[in-house]
């Protein structure tokens, strides 16, 4: 079942009734909504003056849906993430924290040829005869991309994508606002399927920093992020002089949680395309063998 988002950006206070969270307007001429919570997988929070109940808060947790919070720069910036949200929990924590260094080396290249691989895709898709360039280097990385492929790639792919003048950077100029936004939504919707598989999102297979808490998260991204790209391509305007998202832009981001993915011949939406890495990658951890797998860009 695909699970609803919901993209909240006005004053308003959030409860739970009868297991629905029930949405009540601050302005008093608008009517009062309800969803039912089991429906829900994301709710996006984008105003300071939103407030809601404990009782909804653990309601939705366990249904295992990911809230995130916007701060006054309306980005997203923190999620509520569930202690336990899988029955093997344990069993999966276990064989997750006692992987092998070789085998993570492995996995972390299989997700490498699966980003760079998405990321000719696209260009192709786009018309950039970059991505024959691309493709020849997916088929050359080696365990744990020893040669950094990744970076390599990144910069032929950016250059193709958006022009000689972008820099892809955290905190640079627009359109990085837009990727960063698409990037923290998906970074949530990951986050939230590693609970749901029993896996613990701070322990990655090749991000790691004791202050990350998603870095497992940060590796799985990989591959999805061209999904966000192609809505950033679409969108850029060659204005560097723009600092906020437009409602019309936001609405386009939260589109990629929807849109469809390719897994050989099988289509799926990406949300439960994220549920079937995730699941792959738990059977990894426990079988100590290379199934991981991903979507094709197509």
């Amino acid at each position: 079942m695909i699970k609803r988002t919901l993209y909240i950006s006005s004053p308003c206070h959030l409860s739970v009734k009868n297991r629905q969270l029930v949405i009540s307007p601050g302005d008093k001429n608008r009517e009062e909504r309800s969803v039912p919570v089991e429906d829900i997988g994301f709710v996006i929070l984008e105003n300071h003056s939103i407030t809601l109940t404990i009782k909804l808060v653990e309601l939705l947790n366990e249904n295992n849906a990911a809230v995130i919070f916007c701060n006054s720069q309306h980005m997203p910036c923190s999620m509520l993430q569930n202690f336990s949200g899988h029955t093997t929990h344990a069993e999966n924590l276990k064989a997750q924290i006692e992987t092998t260094v070789p085998l993570k080396k492995r996995l972390w290249a299989i997700t490498v040829k699966a980003k760079i691989r998405n990321q000719a895709g696209l260009l192709q898709k786009a018309g950039k005869t970059e991505y024959i360039q691309l493709q020849k280097m997916a088929d050359s990385v080696k365990s744990g991309d020893i040669d950094n492929r990744e970076g390599t790639a990144a910069r032929i792919y950016w250059r193709a994508l958006l022009g000689d003048e972008f820099k892809r950077e955290r905190f640079g100029e627009y359109p990085n606002n837009i990727a960063n936004y698409g990037y923290a939504v998906l970074r949530a919707a990951i986050a939230r399927a590693l609970a749901g598989t029993g896996l613990y999102p701070a322990i990655g297979i090749h991000h790691h920093n004791r202050y990350n808490a998603f870095a497992l998260a940060d590796d799985v991204i990989e591959p999805y992020r061209p999904f966000v790209d192609e809505i950033v391509y679409k969108h850029y305007n060659h204005s560097n002089e723009k600092t906020e998202l437009t409602v019309e832009e936001k609405k386009a981001i939260l589109t990629v949680l929807t849109c469809d993915v390719c897994f050989g011949k099988k289509r799926c939406p990406l949300m439960l395309g994220i549920s079937k890495t995730t699941a792959s990658l738990a059977k990894c951890f426990l079988d100590k063998k290379l199934e991981l797998i991903y979507p094709d860009f197509s």
